[in-house]
């Protein structure tokens, strides 16, 4: 539940934030119960959030262990330092992390080029096959969001 409903974001204004927000902080929890928040690049596709990374690591052994995560993207970030506050928009996603397997992987591969070196589309293709798409990618099936900005 938000405290403050008048910053309240629209569906539409959420979505602005995931399509053009350059990095999200994805938060896991581990078997022991502790929190841990990283950031990644990512792209909001068809209702979800994909992101990329290495095929091990602390994350991805939290995500085998409790698959729940949150995410949160924020835009607009200016400072307003005579007033003492920071004009913003944010979205904090709640749902699922599993891996993309098959045929899916180049399609999201696709989107994260669209999404960062459009201007080298070749390029990146070209990368991507050579490295035999050795990174691995997770969809976060989105359950539920919210949004909040201060402007």
């Amino acid at each position: 539940m938000m405290r403050r409903n008048e910053r309240a974001l629209t569906r539409d204004k959420m979505l602005e934030i995931l399509n053009v927000a350059e990095y999200g902080v994805l938060s896991t929890v581990s078997e022991g119960g502790a929190p841990y928040g990283v950031p990644v690049s990512f792209v909001y596709h068809e209702g979800d959030i994909y992101f990329h990374c290495a095929p091990e690591g602390h994350k991805l052994d939290n995500i085998a262990h409790n698959d729940r995560v949150s995410f949160c993207a924020v835009a607009d970030v200016r400072l307003v330092p005579d007033k003492f506050t920071t004009n913003y928009s944010s979205v904090i996603v709640f749902g699922r992390a599993a891996e993309v397997v098959g045929d899916a992987r180049q399609e999201i591969f696709i989107k994260i080029l669209e999404k960062f070196s459009r201007e080298h589309m070749a390029a990146g293709l070209e990368y991507v096959e050579k490295s035999g798409f050795k990174a691995a990618i997770f969809r976060i099936e989105v359950e539920r969001m919210t949004g909040k900005g201060r402007f």
